[in-house]
């Protein structure tokens, strides 16, 4: 294995000893994600948006795509918790009040899980707060506790950081180095630091925490890439972990490809869906001024901008908009409209960007390379998209999700610049 992700083995000082024997193939897996609704840093983390994904959403689609669970759970207590976890495609269990107080352990919750599920034999406990979290690292994983016979699994991550003893207040001593002499300070190259959980994920096998341990047995740790290891805890986390999910998370099995089309629903989308009629019957439209600096500078970049529209809106009106883009309108199918349109630009799917806010927009949504809903979308599309704006529709949308196709085209340029 490799030795940005190299497992090793410890003994378990004081706790108890399994046979470490290579678990049976036919040993039940199940992912266990844990999602309490009381937050006390930030309300409902565990589904705010994080680079237009659910926070849990990151972690369930990993675990989905791995491949290695027989089931994939999301433990909560909370009724939109659990209605994302179901829209990921996870099954869930309502926890009860018992383990969902402040004081409660990530083990109280466990335990009780398993006591409602006797068919399984193996918990991999993914930390909700782990967004660059990807499927390879389980499937590793799967294989040290399935073949390799390791009772407990944790993730790790290499630090070179040089630590001191802390004096309390109003004491009279001087700090002391922990890990290193001053005299010979090492250069970072020099020294192989050292390592330290990062909370992503602890895996252990039934019988182990029955007896009340997660970490025990024949124990091994799993070291995580540096760049993937991000833990959310405070708001101030946010932007920066937005900057590293977009940079090193991961967006599913499909290999993204640069955008070269881009298909807008018009209302409410590009516009708010309000329509402003005058009293000789003209209807009068209204636009944020940053969607079409954002289709201005899609156009620049080489993308192709059309818009579309289930509704007659007027040519006239479309025509003052001055966006320079063709529109296709009075769609009551969309999707064979993109499709005409795909096929005369002579562009795959992966290549073309969809940004819609109905139930008519859930085809072309799930066929777009990228896909995109404004916040006030409706429930069907949010679902069906893999991003949502914190903009809404004829607010910014357009904009945002522009900045997010560039980010993410950033993201296909520099992939194909790697030797």
């Amino acid at each position: 294995m490799a030795a940005a992700n190299r497992p090793s083995s410890s003994a378990a000082t004081g706790l108890p000893q399994q046979s470490g024997d290579a678990e049976r193939p036919s040993a039940h897996m199940a992912a266990l994600i844990l999602a309490r609704g009381g937050s006390k840093g930030i309300p409902l983390k565990n589904i705010k948006l994080l680079a237009g994904v659910p926070l849990i959403g990151w972690v369930l689609r990993a675990a989905l795509d791995s491949g290695v669970f027989q089931s994939v759970w999301v433990s909560t207590d909370h009724d939109e918790i659990e209605k994302v976890a179901k829209q990921f495609g996870a099954q869930v269990h309502r926890r009860s009040s018992e383990v969902s107080k402040d004081s409660s352990t990530s083990l109280d919750a466990i335990v009780e899980f398993l006591q409602y599920h006797d068919e399984v034999d193996i918990v991999g406990n993914i930390q909700a707060t782990s967004p660059c979290l990807h499927p390879t690292d389980l499937i590793r994983v799967a294989k040290m506790i399935r073949e390799d016979g390791f009772d407990s699994v944790f993730s790790v991550v290499r630090r070179h950081q040089f630590r001191w003893s802390e004096i309390k207040k109003g004491v009279c001593e001087v700090t002391k180095p922990q890990n290193l002499n001053p005299a010979k300070r090492p250069r970072r190259q020099d020294w192989d630091g050292e390592l330290y959980e990062n909370g992503s994920f602890y895996f252990a096998k039934r019988s182990l925490i029955d007896k009340g341990y997660l970490q025990g047995g024949k124990m091994a740790y799993y070291e995580m890439r540096a760049e993937h290891s991000v833990d959310i805890d405070v708001d101030i986390d946010w932007p920066i972990a937005e900057q590293r999910v977009l940079r090193f998370g991961y967006f599913g099995k499909e290999t993204l490809k640069e955008v070269k089309l881009l298909v807008c629903t018009i209302d409410g989308c590009l516009t708010t869906g309000h329509i402003y009629v005058s009293e000789d019957g003209k209807e009068v439209l209204s636009y944020d001024v940053r969607d079409a600096v954002g289709i201005q500078l899609l156009q620049r970049r080489g993308v192709e901008v059309r818009l579309i529209s289930e509704r007659n809106c007027s040519p006239k009106t479309l025509s003052a908009m001055k966006l320079g883009c063709t529109a296709e309108v009075g769609v009551a199918d969309k999707l064979p409209v993109v499709e005409k349109w795909r096929t005369e630009l002579n562009l795959c799917w992966k290549e073309v960007a969809y940004l819609g806010n109905e139930a008519s927009d859930v085809e072309c949504l799930k066929k777009a390379g990228m896909s995109a809903v404004p916040a006030d979308g409706c429930p069907a599309a949010q679902k069906a998209t893999n991003y949502i704006c914190k903009c809404n529709g004829g607010r910014g949308a357009v904009r945002e999700f522009a900045e997010h196709i560039f980010l993410l085209m950033e993201k296909v340029n520099s992939a194909g610049k790697k030797p």
